[in-house]
This record gives C-alpha cells, sequence and structure tokens, in this order.
C-alpha cells in the first residue's frame, strides 16, 4: 500500500516541480538503490523483464532506480531528463491477468526510453496495449496482484494516469495532486482510452457517457483489499487509499505555494494521527490510514520499505532517497541528476539479512527502534534532525549558484555532498544501533506484533535482542 504525492510551479516556494512517493511492501521484501547507465543497443534486441521479454529501444537513458530486489522495474525513479515517477497498485472490475508487464517496468522501460512527462506517459500506455500488464506483484507471495496507477513528473508539469487493464485514463495536475490504492480520477479528465467509456457501457458499469466517473465506475465492491463503504464510495476497508490520499492532500494544501521537498518528507513520515498523541504512539498503533506505513500483522502485513523526495528543476534535479524502511526513523540523502548520479554502488541487499548491505543494514535498526519506539527514536532524532538540516543548507547553496547546465567545479560537489550524505549515514546508523540494541524495553509492544515480527526476523534470519 504505497502513497505518491506531486506539487507543480505554481505550488512550490521555488516554482520547481516535487514528487514523493513512500514504497509500501513486505517487510523482507528489500528495496534497493540502483544506478543504470544508459546505452546503444542492438538492432532487433530484446530487453528482459520481470516475467517477458519485449523489443529493445535503440537508446536508453541513465536512470535512478528504488527497486523491489527481485524485479527488473521500480517502484520509484527518474532519468537523466528529469523525467520523475512513482506507482500504486490499484484494483479494478477488469480481469488481472497472469503474465505480462508488471507496472513496476512499464515504469522503469518508461524511464529508460523518454525526455518529458508526458511522452513517458505515452510510452506506458503504448506498451499497455502492445503487452498488457500482469503477473505476481510480491515476493514470495500468492495472490497480491493488482493493476497500476502513477504520477509523471517533468520539472515543467505532472500527469496522473489510471489503468485498468488495458484501459486507461489521465489527469493533467493542476496544483497539488496526490494518489494512494485506489481509483481517483473521476468524470473530469484530460486523455482518456478510446474504448473505455465504450467498455464501462458494455459491462455496465455506467449507463451513459453522461453518467461516467472512471473512479465509481471500475473500483470492484466485492474484493477482500478493496470493499466499499455504503457511505463512502470510495473508501476501502483494508487498503485505505482514499483515507490516505485525504490525509496527503490536506497536509500539502497546508503549505499550497511555497511547498519545499522538506514539507513533502513530513508528509511522507506522518502517521495520521492527532497531534497530541504523537509523543505517546507506538508503532503497534500503526493503521492502514498512515502515509508512514508500520507493518502490525495479517490485516496491515506492508511497512514503507523506501522513500523517495524528487526536486526536479530544469537543469538540475536533487532526487532525496532513504533506501530504507520506515521513513519516520530513517534518513534522507541527495542524489543529484543528471550528474554526478550516484557514483558509489551501494551493496544490494535480497530477502535474507545481510550486515553489510546498505538496506539491511537500515532494516536492523529500524526494527530495533520499533521495539520500545518512543524512547529509542528520542536517543538519535534530534542527531538525525541535524544532520538532514545540514545536508539540505550544502544542498540549497550549490541549487543557488546553479542558473544553468552545473559547472564541473559544481558537480564534484554535488558528489562530495552525496558521498559525504550515505558515508555519514551509514556510520550514524552503526553508532546509533550500538547506543540502542541493549536498552531494556520500557513500552512493550502487543502480543500479535510481536508475533507477527518474530515470524518475520525468523524468515530473513536476523536476530534481535529483544530483551
Amino acid at each position: 500500500m504505497c502513497d505518491t504525492v506531486v506539487a507543480v510551479g505554481n505550488s512550490t516556494k521555488d516554482k520547481s516541480v516535487i514528487l514523493g512517493k513512500n514504497s509500501n511492501r513486505l517487510p523482507n521484501e528489500a528495496h534497493n538503490i540502483e544506478f543504470v547507465k544508459g546505452k546503444k543497443h542492438k538492432a532487433n534486441s530484446k530487453v528482459k523483464c520481470t516475467y517477458i521479454s519485449i523489443p529493445q529501444v535503440e537508446q536508453t537513458f541513465d536512470v535512478l532506480l528504488l527497486k523491489p530486489f527481485w524485479m527488473f522495474g521500480c517502484e520509484m525513479g527518474a532519468n537523466e531528463h528529469g523525467v520523475t515517477i512513482g506507482n500504486e497498485a490499484v484494483w479494478s472490475k477488469e480481469p488481472i491477468r497472469d503474465t505480462g508487464l508488471l507496472g513496476m517496468d512499464l515504469m522503469r522501460l518508461a524511464l529508460e526510453r523518454t525526455k518529458t512527462a508526458k511522452d513517458a506517459l505515452t510510452t506506458i500506455t503504448d506498451l499497455l496495449e502492445k503487452h498488457g500488464q500482469g503477473g505476481q506483484h510480491s515476493y514470495g507471495v500468492v495472490g497480491r496482484d493488482y493493476h497500476n496507477s502513477y504520477i509523471i513528473a517533468d520539472s515543467k508539469e505532472a500527469w496522473v494516469l489510471e489503468t485498468a487493464d488495458k484501459y486507461w485514463i489521465a489527469e493533467k495536475v493542476k496544483g497539488i495532486r496526490t494518489i494512494s490504492n485506489t481509483l481517483s480520477i473521476g468524470s473530469e479528465y484530460d486523455l482518456i482510452h478510446p474504448d473505455l467509456v465504450k467498455n464501462a457501457i458494455k459491462k455496465g458499469y455506467t449507463k451513459s457517457k453522461e453518467d461516467f466517473h472512471f473512479a465509481n465506475d471500475f473500483i470492484p465492491k466485492f474484493r477482500f483489499y478493496h470493499a466499499l463503504k455504503e457511505s463512502s464510495p470510495r473508501s476501502q476497508y483494508f487498503t485505505k487509499g482514499f483515507d490516505r490520499q485525504q490525509c496527503t492532500t490536506a497536509l500539502l494544501l497546508k503549505n499550497k505555494g511555497k511547498v519545499t521537498p522538506e514539507d513533502v518528507m513530513a508528509v511522507l513520515r506522518n502517521h495520521n494521527i492527532p497531534v497530541e498523541k504523537e509523543k505517546t504512539w507506538s508503532v503497534d498503533q500503526a493503521k492502514a490510514s498512515s502515509p508512514c506505513h508500520h507493518a502490525t500483522g495479517i490485516t496491515l502485513p506492508d511497512q514503507s520499505i523506501g522513500s523517495l523526495v524528487s526536486h526536479v528543476k530544469k537543469d538540475i534535479q536533487v532526487h532525496w532517497v532513504t533506501g530504507s524502511a520506515a521513513p519516520c526513523i530513517s534518513t534522507f540523502k541527495p542524489i543529484f541528476f543528471p550528474k554526478p548520479g550516484l557514483k558509489k554502488k551501494l551493496k544490494t541487499s535480497d530477502a535474507i539479512f545481510y550486515a553489510n548491505t546498505f538496506w539491511w543494514m537500515n532494516e536492523k535498526f529500524q526494527r530495533l527502534v520499533s521495539l520500545d519506539y518512543q524512547k529509542r527514536l528520542s536517543t538519535f532524532r534530534k542527531e538525525r534532525d541535524e544532520f538532514e538540516e545540514n545536508i539540505s543548507k550544502q544542498v540549497q547553496s550549490i541549487l543557488k549558484k546553479v542558473t544553468g547546465k552545473p559547472t564541473e567545479a559544481n558537480l564534484k560537489k554535488m558528489e562530495k555532498i552525496t558521498s559525504d550524505a550515505f558515508s555519514k549515514s551509514i556510520k550514524n546508523v552503526k553508532k546509533w544501533t550500538k547506543q540502542i540494541e541493549h536498552l531494556p524495553i520500557e513500552a512493550k509492544t502487543g502480543l500479535f506484533y510481536r508475533s507477527y515480527w518474530n515470524k518475520q526476523n525468523k524468515q530473513a534470519k536476523l536476530e534481535l535482542n529483544s530483551a
């Protein structure tokens, strides 16, 4: 269960486009940061996606991918031209195919092949019609399959694209827009599959073109993850997509006209609880309506395994990434595009714990924090915030100097800022882990929560001191 948000130029402080996303997946579904160089490809070559191979294009571009370890595609990412995309799982009345391109495959292919948000949208819809979307979307779990929605942005504009099998509909963002795990486009839209309304009428989803409302017509009424409330036709019992969308929209609207990357980070860290409860809140009290997702058990099995805030300007992009779960605990680090990107390759993780990989090092830390959330967070939160504030000042200093394409001197400074941020973050996590791992637990989490996480730790072969 994910959330993607965007604020375009008329809503941000510096007139840039800012996109943010939390990627929510199963706890051991490690999330890696990968930088892939673009290159020329041989004529008639193929690209192997997660489940199927399709024709490759002549030239692909440099891409930054934030992705589950096991798939070709990505949950969020950007390319050297400023195209930045985040996706959401959505369900519709249309059938889900057994195989095809994953929604995440479609995203990566669009990033590798396009220079603008509009072209990325067209690429996704073309590939959707040619190859279809389908296949198992989660690692090691059967039945977690879905259709996809996207926010697609560049330095000038952003689009919301929502799909139902091969059918699609799109809306150009006018200010602030958020999406979650529910269809959200209604009767007002800018682009549409030529047969979408005809199909809706034919299958009895709507009576006529005049009555057409994509979300209300295509959201399924009887699906475990997507059951509807009688009082609110777009609010789901389990996914809570509409509830989170309302939350993220309200938070961003408070700063409309002056939205900054830091504001979007705060949205991704939000638990959708009253302010007066924040100091006593515990992870085992987490709800599906929270943008910052914490897994608690069978009814809430996902956590926010990685987060992205993309600050997209004309000649330069700054992609703030956690590369780790729980944004409320994690540190955001900057990666600059189109150059220098991420020069130092991070060791990638999979579903088994390895202490020297970036994601699992952070994951062990966040699981230790979650054992006694308030007490353990308080031991490093001030230092974490000061670290981010210091890095942000360095980034702002560089951005003020870049009025066109960055000079070589500025590129070297960007590379150093990124390298130092990741190095310092790794040192911090190691230090903070030592600070908290043997602290006595004062506020013990609930039995069902502990049972669920003991199972996850056992599957990952991760031993924690939970005394």
